[in-house]
Formats: C-alpha cells, sequence, structure tokens
C-alpha cells in the first residue's frame, strides 16, 4: 500500500512513496489541512493511504467528501428579497436602506459605493467606479466605465522631465478625473428607482459623523507624515495635530467631514431645484451632475489641485463622461463568464479560464502541486498577455481583444506549458495571427524581460504600491455585491482616492491615484503609455456569470493585482470542486507574483507562488523543485464576496471571506 507523507521532514522512510494524481478521486476543500492539523495534534506522521477504505475511516467521509461538511469562519448568508454585500458593516447598512425604502439593487449598490466611499474603505469620492450590471428586463449584462482618464498635461515628457520613470503614486499628480461620482449618478439615473437625496442621505450623515473603525483610522495615523504634507486633507484625516500625541481619529470616534457633507448636500440641492422646475427624475439627477463636473463643485477642485502643482482643468472635466459599454465574455463550460474591457485587467481571468479549459482539473486533486502548476502557469500565459497588451480600447494602438480571447490561441498557448517546471521568463504570445492580423510591436516581444533592464533599479519617483497592508497583491479598495427578487444584480469594484489622499479644497473630494497604473515606455506597454484624456489601464475587475441566460454568480474582491487570481479560483472553487459561494469565498487561494504589478515600479518577481501556510512539507518541497520561490501565508487572497443564484428554490446565497471586514445582509 503507497502512502502519501504529509509531513515528510518528519516521516519515515516508508511513507515517501505517494500515488499518481490519478489514483484517488480529488480530495475536497481543506481536506489536506485538516489532516495537517490532526497528524500535529498526534504526535506523529499522517499519512493519506491510497486505500480507499481506510482514506475513508481516517477522514470520517465520503469520497469525494461533499461539500455541505466543510467548515467556513462564517455562516452563509441566504435572502430571498434581496441580498447587499460591501466592504464595511455601516456600507452594507446603506445598501439595505434602500431596499427597505423600495429601492431595486442598484439603488441599494450606489448607496453602498456612497458609503464606503465616505468611510474611506480604501478609496475615497475621487476615485474610479468599475461595474457589471444585470438589467433583467432585456437579459442583458451591462458595462460602466466610471474610470477618470489623464488631465491634458499630463505626458511622458512631463514626468521625464521631473526625473521619474513612472508617475508618482501620490500628491495632486498622482490624479485621474474623478469618476465616482459620475459613475454614481448615471447607475441611478439609467437603472436606479429612488432619488439622489434617498440614495446619499446615509453618506451625508456618515460625513456629519460617524463611529469610525479602527482599519481606517489607525491607517490615517500611519500615514500622518504624508498627510500633512497637504493643508486640506491634514485639516480633514488629523483632526488632532496640535492637541494630542495621536493626530488622526481614534478608533470609536465621531469623525466628521464638513466639506464633503457640504458638497453632498449641493448635489442633492440641485436635483431638487431641477425637480422643482419640472425637470424628470433622471434629468434632475443628471441636473447635479453637471455641477460637479461643470459648476461651482468643479472650479474649487480645480483651484485646489492646481494650486498644489496638479494638472486637472476645468476644460478636462467638462470633456469626460461616463461610458455604459458592452462588457467582453466566454464561457467556461455551459457558463458565460462577464468581464469589463481591456481598460481592466478583467478579461486575464476570461483568457485563464480559456487555458484552463484544456486541462483535466478534477483529475489533479483541490489544491495539489499539480493543480497548483495548472493555475500558475495559465496565469503565467494571462498575465504576460495582459502586461503587454492591455490598454484603453479608445486609443490606438487597440488591444487585439478577438485574438486575445480565442479559444484556438489558448489552445495552442496551453501546448507550451512544461509540466515539470515553472518558466520565470513566459512572456506575451501573439494573438494576432488569430484575428488575421499581424503584431505591429513582434520586435518588442523577441526583447522582453519579465523586468525590463532600460529602467533603474530603484528610479526616481516610484513608491511603494496602493494601501496599508504588508502585501500588495492583498491591498486596497472595496466590493459591492447586490441582487433583488426582480432579477436585478450589480457587480461593482471602485476604488481610488485612498489614504494618504490629496484632499481638493473645499470640496472634501479626495483625489484618486491612478496616474501610476500607466507607463511611460512603449516598450513595456505600447498599449498603456500615458496620452492625455487616456484611461490607465486598471486592476479593478467586477464579475458576473450567466448560467442558461440568467444570473449564476456575481462576485469581486479587492487586491490589486492578485484580483483575478482570486476570482478565477472561487469560481472554479463553485464550478469544479462543488463548493458553496462562503466555502468559496474563504478556501485556501495560490498567488503569483510572476506578474508586473500594476502600482509604483511595476516589477515582477518571476517565479514566487504563495500558499497557504499550513499547507504540508512534501508538497512545499515537491514546488520548490519545479522552480517555485515559494513563500507561506496565514492569508492567501483578498476579502472575497459574491452572490450565487439558487435557482431550484428562487433564492440567494451570499459568501463573504473571513479576511476582512467585508459584511453582508439579506432578506
Amino acid at each position: 500500500m503507497e502512502t502519501i507523507p504529509l509531513a515528510a521532514d518528519t516521516a519515515p522512510t516508508y511513507c515517501e512513496k505517494r500515488p499518481s494524481q490519478s489514483s484517488f478521486r480529488p480530495l475536497r476543500p481543506m481536506n489536506i489541512i485538516l489532516l495537517s492539523r490532526l497528524r500535529r495534534s498526534a504526535g506523529c506522521p499522517l499519512v493519506l493511504l491510497t486505500s480507499l477504505p481506510l482514506l475513508l475511516l481516517l477522514l470520517g467521509v465520503g469520497a469525494p467528501a461533499p461539500a455541505e461538511a466543510q467548515q467556513t469562519n462564517r455562516p452563509p448568508l441566504h435572502g430571498k428579497h434581496w441580498m447587499a454585500i460591501t466592504g464595511k458593516p455601516l456600507g452594507t447598512a446603506a445598501g439595505a436602506m434602500m431596499f427597505q425604502r423600495d429601492g431595486n439593487a442598484v439603488d441599494a449598490a450606489v448607496a453602498m459605493l456612497g458609503a464606503t466611499s465616505t468611510m474611506w474603505d480604501v478609496l475615497g469620492w475621487g476615485g474610479e467606479t468599475q461595474a457589471l450590471i444585470y438589467n433583467p428586463e432585456t437579459g442583458q449584462v451591462i458595462g460602466v466605465n466610471g474610470l477618470g482618464f489623464a488631465p491634458s498635461g499630463a505626458t511622458p515628457e512631463f514626468f521625464h522631465e521631473q526625473g521619474m520613470h513612472f508617475p508618482p503614486e501620490y500628491g495632486p499628480q498622482a490624479a485621474v478625473i474623478p469618476g465616482t461620482p459620475g459613475a454614481l449618478m448615471v447607475m441611478l439615473a439609467e437603472f436606479g428607482r429612488l432619488s439622489l437625496a434617498d440614495v446619499l442621505e446615509p453618506s451625508i450623515q456618515m460625513a456629519d459623523g460617524y463611529s469610525i473603525e479602527a482599519q481606517t483610522a489607525n491607517n490615517m495615523e500611519r500615514n500622518r507624515d504624508r498627510l500633512e504634507e497637504w493643508e486640506y486633507s491634514r485639516r480633514v484625516f488629523l483632526p488632532h495635530l496640535d492637541t494630542r500625541e495621536r493626530a488622526a481619529p481614534s478608533p470609536g470616534e465621531v469623525f466628521r467631514q464638513p466639506e464633503l457633507a457640504r458638497t453632498l448636500r449641493q448635489l442633492v440641492e440641485t436635483e431638487a431645484e431641477a425637480l422643482a422646475a419640472g425637470a424628470s427624475r433622471e434629468e434632475a439627477i443628471m441636473a447635479a451632475y453637471d455641477r460637479f463636473y461643470r459648476g461651482d463643485i468643479a472650479r474649487e477642485l480645480v483651484r485646489a489641485t492646481q494650486e498644489a502643482g496638479g494638472l486637472i482643468t476645468l476644460e478636462d472635466l467638462d470633456a469626460w463622461s461616463v461610458k455604459l459599454e458592452e462588457p467582453v465574455s466566454t464561457t467556461y463550460r455551459d457558463i458565460e463568464v462577464f468581464k469589463l474591457d481591456f481598460w481592466t485587467q478583467g478579461p486575464v481571468m476570461l483568457q485563464a479560464l480559456n487555458l484552463l479549459e484544456n486541462a483535466d482539473l478534477r483529475s489533479m486533486s483541490f489544491n495539489s502541486s499539480r493543480y497548483v502548476h495548472a493555475l500558475y502557469q495559465a496565469m503565467n500565459l494571462a498575465f504576460a498577455d495582459r502586461d503587454f497588451y492591455y490598454g484603453d480600447p479608445d486609443f490606438e494602438p487597440h488591444t487585439p481583444a478577438e485574438g486575445l480571447l480565442s479559444k484556438e490561441y489558448a489552445r495552442d498557448r496551453w501546448a507550451q506549458v512544461d509540466w515539470e517546471r515553472n518558466d520565470p521568463t513566459v512572456g506575451p504570445g501573439d494573438p494576432y495571427p488569430y484575428q488575421g492580423e499581424e503584431n505591429p510591436f513582434s520586435e518588442y516581444l523577441e526583447d522582453w524581460e519579465p523586468n525590463p533592464s532600460f529602467l533603474e533599479e530603484d528610479p526616481p519617483g516610484a513608491v511603494a504600491e496602493e494601501g496599508d497592508d504588508d502585501d500588495p497583491f492583498l491591498r486596497g479598495t472595496t466590493a459591492i455585491q447586490a441582487a433583488d427578487a426582480d432579477g436585478w444584480v450589480v457587480s461593482v469594484t471602485p476604488s481610488g482616492g485612498w489614504i494618504p489622499a490629496f484632499i481638493a479644497g473645499e470640496t472634501g473630494i479626495g483625489l484618486g491615484q491612478r496616474m501610476q497604473s500607466f507607463v511611460l515606455d512603449s516598450r513595456m506597454n505600447p498599449y498603456n503609455v500615458l496620452e492625455p484624456r487616456k484611461r490607465p489601464r486598471v486592476t479593478l475587475t467586477p464579475t458576473m456569470a450567466l448560467k442558461d441566460g440568467e444570473p449564476f454568480m456575481a462576485f469581486s474582491v479587492q487586491g490589486g493585482d492578485g484580483q483575478d487570481q482570486n476570482l478565477l479560483q472561487m469560481f472554479l472553487n463553485v464550478v469544479e470542486w462543488d463548493m458553496t459561494i462562503q466555502q468559496a469565498a474563504e478556501a485556501p487561494n495560490i498567488g503569483s507574483r510572476q506578474m508586473r504589478g500594476s502600482f509604483g515600479t511595476h516589477t515582477a518577481s518571476p517565479g514566487v507562488l504563495v500558499v497557504q501556510d499550513e499547507t504540508p512539507s512534501w508538497m512545499l518541497r515537491e514546488l520548490r523543485q519545479m522552480g517555485y520561490d515559494v513563500r507561506t501565508s496565514a492569508r492567501t487572497s483578498g476579502p472575497l464576496q459574491g452572490i450565487w443564484f439558487d435557482r431550484e428554490h428562487g433564492t440567494f446565497w451570499g459568501g463573504v471571506s473571513h479576511h476582512g471586514e467585508d459584511y453582508g445582509i439579506a432578506w
């Protein structure tokens, strides 16, 4: 009888042999980790037995283990009428309030967007909003592009003259046009039921003062030195600068933002005036939109930004607009998965699914070394394409979208995978032949390097990445999911304007920092080179899946370049491994660091693989023998969240990871 040691460093030699990957049915999630814990408690090397009866006796479960038996840290959410999930409990309460007022899922989502922006849940009002909306009246998935573009004065030459290889991460020169206010108002006007006054009421109450939670309050204090540089940021975030040792608010203290409250009230007042003058609901909301982007709010925002050296002009604010667009999609098995267009990294998950469709994942066992290798290789190939080909579709050169999402292209790329070792030098493919064209940048591909040698090791102007966590792949932004009994479904991944944010004068609006996601040299990515009024390629990536034309899942996560890695695994956990949405949100993930980062210095860490810290030592050793630089962590994903639609019973299941402060409410 062959055995698999779960701790080969202490197991006797007779435990060293392992069965082939196909000698037993896949273990369901967390069983390997469970066995590792049992071994430690017994004080002896525990083994996985290939003899099925003995395996069942040891585990006390069937084979494969039923998903219902998997324990989670949080219970799943259940709802019949509606469901609301976002990054903070108070933010979720704002969504629930809209449902109680007979609002739909869009009303709830925009109320949660406003509330979390007011709470600085690693985003602010001057950031950007990306959303997918399922409209049950048409059966269509609609993309909402609320990403700001670069100001007209932003050019590679401007930043090169300051000695920078990338735009800065912080401050007024890091800002693109604020997109969140516009996206909120357009979504509400086009698809909601309630008024702007209704959905902004929670935000206004919070701006007047709310009991701040420790995570955000401590983030303000950690960033004290930088916040002190900017007058209005200092006033808002450091209210005790001259009176106490701790300048930021304390956890539980009532945190007030009078300037932001005034700006939000001005929007509501404009709506009311338009309604009184005979405007329709939609026209009144858009009157408030005009005041923000073209009226007195715009003038104050521009004055304060330019006074501090920023580039935003009144003409830029007037020229920008929210875009409602068709998302891109692919099919995995019989499920259609939707992402926003190639101005986000979202299509990288679609590419990875196309690649993995060529593999028999269930034969590999969940989170086995072979399964981990398959995931990592799919992400390598897809993210290498992202790093080179993704960018604003409105600008030339145009991303070769048809080729990148071609199933044939995926099959040919998958055939290149080395099943014995990781390739730390894997580069972008050539999708152009798959859409009948020649690649205009083939010479760049020949010289591809994960970390381009033409860049200095520590270039001026390049600093740390988004957020306040030690791992940049788990940092930043929030997420929003909402659904209702009428069939409306919303998935949002807003971000930008995180602390330390530059606050634009008396507006109380903290500007975003998304300029840093551009590159300044076409050899890195000719599709994402900074140009005036161009949108940067962002990591933000809401997700929606349909089955038989009806909603199947809505899900998203925070975490920069880790987002589509986490979401890919969450989706597979449900589709391939029969997990509930809560189990899928909590299951151990793996993370690649082989792609180029989207912030700061845009560096890659080829071969770095992050796994859950209770991964068995024999498996760690096996992965290292395959060429991986394996790191372990207790946390291997951002706070995943999602809604799964139970068509059999006509109800919603909600899942919220235990890694962060994300929270859901359902009825």
